[in-house]
């Protein structure tokens, strides 16, 4: 058992799962393999970061995260209209089906299919949880200076 805590820098391994407030499970690690990342590399959001800082090898706890401490409120300028005609006609058209367009900088952006008609397609490019309070169970396995 390692005497380190979560911190700027040091390598955590752990398990963890997000429930939206329902009690609904969208991510668990706890039935696979743990997850292992660096404090501060970006694998998780920094509002989840925040909360297992100080936590030590053991440490089991589970906490309500706000939409703003997570993924953001939902954004309704993130709901945009589109012509279908900029749609190739070979994409299924269809409420809920997801499509990756590129942003200006070349990365991909997920957008979900939330309305359309013969003409207009409306997409959200809200993230999926935004919006949402999540309950974020966690339990440190391990704790290093990452290498």
């Amino acid at each position: 058992m390692s005497h380190f805590c979560v911190g700027p820098d040091m390598a955590v391994t752990l398990n963890f799962s997000l429930k939206l407030d329902d009690g609904v499970e969208v991510d668990s690690t706890f039935d696979k393999a743990p997850a292992t990342l660096t404090v501060g590399d970006g694998s998780l959001p920094e509002g989840f970061e925040s909360l297992i800082q100080g936590l030590a090898t053991g440490a089991r706890e589970q906490f309500t995260v706000a939409p703003s401490a997570a993924f953001g409120e939902r954004n309704p300028a993130n709901l945009q209209r589109m012509p279908r005609t900029r749609f190739d006609s070979d994409i299924e058209l269809a409420e809920g089906v997801v499509i990756s367009f590129a942003d200006q900088g070349g990365s991909e952006l997920p957008g979900v299919v939330t309305w359309l008609s013969e003409t207009v397609v409306e997409v959200d490019f809200n993230h999926p949880l935004a919006g949402r309070t999540l309950l974020f169970d966690v339990e440190i396995i391990d704790v290093q200076p990452a290498s």
